[in-house]
């Protein structure tokens, strides 16, 4: 089990790095994180923070350097790429305003010194939304990103002693184009994970790429992996953190879906545990921080960092740990839980959901990854509510229009006649014949099905609501708070779904009921 708990005065000193998104926070060495650039405000930074893990002090060293504009630093940008090799933090390209960048530039954190750097070979194009990650303690690998008209899939190597690049030339089968994705050394692999496709759709693949060290004499070549378990729904703009046998994946956007346009937010979870090669949830025993994406999580022994981040209308600064249940901070909310979990005592089916609300995204998307860059709109609205047929207006009026005649004299009895005949016609009807005016009722008319009988008979209980929520290849779409996060391709799965769990017919009885339903 594992805690979120937001970061107190007293876990630091010293002067803590402003709100962003886009920014980079690399580890350096054991001691250091550095946190470099990112876009606050429709501005754009250049600034250095850094966090001294052993003296727990956040502090901002006074850097010299010259580049070739006679500038001391790397101009201000965000969306860019940092990776450290010993005690060197190098930068490449990013955004700043509308124009790509693809300058290079390296950080002595020794000293505090800024070199630009001449590369040479075959050089990278200036790009930003792109993904690195240090190949031993020489070498950095970058993969795909955003040149202002095309999205990419190149490969290149960095020698950062020569400072020569060299493009990777891979033979067969290959990632789709994208940026906004995560690229992580695995050993003798590198993890590619998600991003905003070329052809508009935000992904979910993993793909692993080989022949990156020169020592094993493989032929390059990339192997697209299908991973057993909890996968992550698609998304882009989402951290990937090693930490032991495991890799943490946080946050990220995806899209509602096909009706809109807008952006969801995630601050779910998941492990990609490298022992069993599967997809995981890590157990979280509280809330988690506001959704995000464009942030960084960064590990310090057993314990995680957040910082910042973006949720289409916010720009966060504010900092979390994510630690062990064994943890001291841990302590802070298993001393005082009443702070962070709702009573489960008697919890109403309709609130079930508020208490998973995040972590049971499991969205597709299609989106504009601009959208993140101040101009997006963010979801952020109120809470799935199970409504009962009675309120539901738009679901009462369609079963009227179906009804026709009003047969019935009580309005007890028109009510029940109307939901029978409403649920018939969706028993019978296929997926070609539904209207899109009858998906949102449809869709609450499924969840009021679920939450009313299978939900309130496993109790409130958060683990065993978890538990039996995970366990299922059904009731994907409980989660959802509106038709407009379905897909045009979910309809079918949703109307088979619904048919399921429907009351069954029994002539001898009423059918506007909630009958006793097998799982």
């Amino acid at each position: 089990m594992h805690y979120w708990v937001r970061a107190s005065a007293s876990d630091f000193s010293g002067t803590l790095p402003q709100p962003r998104s886009g920014h980079t926070a690399v580890p350096i060495g054991k001691s250091k994180i550095v946190v470099f650039g990112g876009l606050h405000d429709k501005k754009f930074l250049n600034d250095i923070a850094v966090y001294d893990t052993e003296n727990k002090l956040w502090f901002q060293p006074e850097c010299t350097g010259n580049g070739s504009d006679g500038q001391v630093g790397p101009s201000p940008r965000a969306f860019h790429v940092a990776v450290a090799i010993d005690c060197h933090m190098f930068i490449f390209g990013g955004r700043s305003g509308n124009r790509r960048l693809g300058d290079f530039w390296v950080l002595d954190t020794d000293i505090w010194q800024w070199s630009e750097l001449t590369s040479f070979g075959d050089l990278p194009s200036s790009r930003d939304f792109s993904a690195a990650s240090a190949i031993g303690n020489r070498k950095i690998v970058m993969h795909g990103g955003w040149d202002g008209k095309k999205w990419l899939s190149d490969v290149y190597i960095l020698d950062t002693i020569s400072l020569e690049w060299t493009e990777l030339s891979v033979t067969g089968s290959q990632p789709p184009p994208r940026c906004g994705h995560t690229a992580t050394m695995v050993e003798k692999r590198l993890l590619v994970f998600g991003g905003r496709g070329g052809g508009g759709p935000i992904m979910s693949d993993l793909w692993a790429l080989k022949g990156l060290i020169e020592e094993e004499n493989e032929t390059p070549g990339w192997t697209q992996l299908k991973l057993p378990g909890q996968a992550p729904s698609p998304r882009c703009g989402h951290t990937v953190t090693s930490g032991g046998h495991y890799l943490l994946l946080f946050g990220g956007h995806g899209t509602g879906g096909w009706l809109s346009r807008y952006d969801i937010y995630y601050n779910d979870c998941i492990v990609l545990d490298r022992l069993s090669a599967q997809w995981k949830r890590l157990p979280i025993g509280n809330e988690p921080p506001a959704a995000r994406a464009y942030h960084s999580l960064t590990n310090i022994g057993s314990r995680y960092l957040l910082f910042g981040g973006f949720d289409g209308k916010l720009t966060y600064g504010d900092i979390w740990w994510l630690v062990p249940e064994g943890d001291p901070i841990a302590k802070r909310f298993i001393e005082s839980p009443q702070k962070y979990v709702p009573d489960s005592k008697g919890m109403a089916a309709e609130n079930i959901q508020s208490a998973f609300k995040e972590s049971r995204r499991e969205n597709d998307a299609i989106a504009e990854l601009q959208r993140t860059l101040g101009i997006s709109v963010s979801l952020s609205g109120p809470v799935l509510q199970i409504l009962d047929e009675s309120e539901d207006k738009e679901f009462i009026e369609l079963g009227l229009r179906l009804t026709g005649e009003r047969v019935s004299s009580d309005k007890q009895g028109l009510l029940n006649q109307t939901i029978e005949i409403l649920r018939d016609h969706w028993r019978t009807s296929t997926p070609i014949s539904i209207p899109l005016k009858e998906v949102g009722p449809l869709l609450r008319d499924y969840q009021r099905l679920i939450s009313r009988h299978h939900l309130a008979n496993i109790g409130s209980d958060f683990q065993s609501i978890d538990s039996w929520l995970s366990g299922k290849e059904a009731y994907k779409f409980y989660h959802l708070k509106n038709a407009s996060q379905l897909r045009l391709d979910d309809i079918p799965k949703l109307l088979a779904e619904y048919k399921k769990i429907l009351p069954k017919q029994n002539a001898s009885e009423p059918r506007a009921g909630i009958e006793e339903h097998s799982l």
